[in-house]
């Protein structure tokens, strides 16, 4: 009876071994939530969300989304890997002193997308999103202003890497409200579709080195100039762009 008491202990510890084993120390989750009053030592669900965009990325697995729970100020982050970053109809704050509010300087083959977020330099911050890496990025709905340098600044270092920035609004930034120049003269894209620049202190979309952008639909108002256009980049216009100070596009093509 002893014996058969010892096996059973024996054959116990033997299947918890196992299963702590094969049990994922730190699974990152495809889709993870942040809140105003969450915290980042949660795990990051529906039930337990963060509170910042850093805690939440560290727990989102490549290609994942994070999303807002509720209004909130979820802090500047730097982005290097796949991911989503959305907030629908609900207040998602990014406000930054001194520094880039978000940085993208993920992978070759990485997409990037930012929905809906309310992005503040409180006129000291640097750039709104910086990228330096991937492969494409999309900005949309999403207001970005008063940096102190630019609002969207393109400059990767990949051959192709290209921004979409949809229905957004660019304002009172400094240097300028978008500014392409791939690194040691790479090609880099932007399509910029129904977005107001306005009372941005350098130019509303400037573009150096090689490269094309297209605009559809935009509103580039009071800068000086609406259009800065340098080193061989193409800017294509769609149609239905309204400048309101120097500076047009180099060719036309009819609204399609």
């Amino acid at each position: 009876m002893k014996k058969l008491g010892l096996l059973a202990l024996a054959i116990m510890g033997g299947i918890l071994a196992i299963t702590a084993y094969s049990a994922p120390a730190h699974a990152q989750a495809t889709r993870t939530w942040v809140s105003g009053v969450g915290d980042d030592a949660n795990p990051c669900s529906r039930t337990a969300p963060c509170k910042t965009f850093p805690g939440a990325i560290s727990k989102t697995a490549a290609g994942g989304e994070i999303n807002v729970l509720d209004p909130g100020g979820f802090g500047g982050v730097t982005i290097t890997k796949a991911i989503s970053i959305i907030s629908e109809s609900i207040e998602a704050g990014v406000l930054v002193s001194g520094t880039n509010a978000i940085i993208v300087n993920a992978g070759v083959n990485d997409k990037v997308l930012l929905s809906g977020l309310d992005i503040e330099g409180l006129g000291t911050g640097l750039n709104g999103v910086r990228i330096l890496n991937a492969a494409t990025v999309t900005i949309r709905k999403c207001s970005i202003r008063n940096f102190t340098q630019r609002g969207v600044d393109l400059e990767a270092a990949n051959a192709n890497s290209r921004v979409f920035i949809q229905d957004s609004q660019i304002i009172n930034n400094t240097l300028g409200g978008f500014f392409l120049q791939g690194q040691a003269g790479v090609v880099n894209n932007a399509v910029i579709e129904r977005t107001t620049f306005d009372l941005n202190g350098g130019a509303a979309v400037s573009v150096s080195g090689p490269g094309q952008v297209v605009l559809s639909a935009n509103t580039l108002a009071f800068s000086v100039p609406s259009l800065l256009i340098a080193g061989g980049t193409t800017v294509i216009s769609y149609g239905n762009n309204v400048f309101r100070s120097t500076g047009t596009p180099t060719q036309t093509i009819p609204l399609q």
